[in-house]
């Protein structure tokens, strides 16, 4: 239990940091919205950047891998979504917010510090794998379900393409076969900016949560987060162990990619719709919040510390 909580602790202190800090006024809310855009739009990308260009990606892709992640988004998804409708009354984007709650993960603040503390530079390639995928098909997925057949094609490919992740993957896959021609002070400078991804990922994370609260209640954001930290995380398990072959760190880093709790994305996806806020915020709240005692749980049955 004690390797356990070196792993995990770390990570929700710095979160529980951020959160105390913004509630006693310590930081104002600028300083988490600078923090998330510094994160998102350049340290988080340098760190992708730079892990893709060293890393040992295999030449056969891992279909089981894929496989067993997104059929676990899709069941919990349809979950979220069937269950709001029928016994909370969701309709239309709500709907569409439940189920996105459900199987997004929270990656960037959460999903990398924790998988990279657990399995160290093992696990970087299968977890930015995971993370070049898991953006686009959950992206597109929430816009065609919430604008059906009005969703442009060009316009969901526009905001892809120039997303900061999904640039910083092309970029350095582009940049693999010459990688060794780069200078060293350039990867001096990625590797500084890298650094301060984790860190201040999780200070961002815990100003968010002060800021959003549960302004809906606990039943449904409840609901949502059993889905994503538990029932998420066990289709993939026993897909990753029992179903498909893989590499037991690759299966590891699938079982705990899933167990995040329910991403930002997911709020900043309501509040473009305009509808749906609350339950997104709420989930995210109570699901990281619950994050804790979850990811002890799945670290000892992964074997993890």
């Amino acid at each position: 239990m004690i390797d356990l909580l070196t792993i995990v602790l770390p990570i929700f202190g710095l979160i529980a940091i951020g959160y105390v800090a913004r509630r006693g006024n310590f930081i104002s809310e600028r300083a988490g919205e600078g923090l998330s855009e510094f994160v998102f739009k350049l340290s988080l990308p340098c760190l992708i950047f730079r892990t893709l260009v060293h890393a040992e990606i295999p030449a056969v892709q891992p279909w089981g891998y894929w496989i067993s992640y997104f059929v676990g988004v899709a069941v919990v998804w349809a979950l979220a979504t069937i269950l709001g409708r029928r016994f909370f009354g969701l309709t239309g984007i709500s709907q569409v917010v439940a189920g996105f709650s459900a199987g997004q993960a929270n990656t960037v603040f959460v999903g990398i510090p924790m998988i990279l503390k657990a399995y160290g530079e093992a696990g970087a390639v299968p977890l930015f794998l995971l993370i070049a995928v898991h953006l686009p098909v959950t992206m597109t997925l929430a816009t065609v379900l919430a604008e059906g057949r009005q969703a442009s094609p060009l316009l969901i490919l526009r905001r892809l393409v120039t997303h900061p992740i999904v640039v910083a993957i092309i970029a350095g896959s582009a940049c693999r076969p010459f990688s060794a021609a780069i200078p060293s002070p350039f990867w001096q400078v990625v590797e500084l900016l890298g650094s301060a991804a984790v860190p201040c990922a999780l200070i961002s994370m815990g100003i968010a949560l002060q800021r959003y609260g549960i302004a809906m209640g606990w039943k449904l954001p409840l609901l949502i987060s059993i889905l994503k930290l538990i029932i998420h995380p066990l289709i993939v398990l026993l897909l990753a162990r029992y179903v498909f072959e893989m590499p037991p760190v690759w299966a590891g880093v699938a079982v705990l990619f899933a167990s995040c709790p329910s991403g930002i994305n997911a709020y900043l996806f309501a509040e473009r719709y305009g509808e749906g806020v609350a339950l997104a915020s709420s989930s995210v709240c109570l699901s990281t919040m619950l994050a804790l005692g979850s990811t002890l749980l799945w670290l000892a049955v992964l074997g993890v510390g």
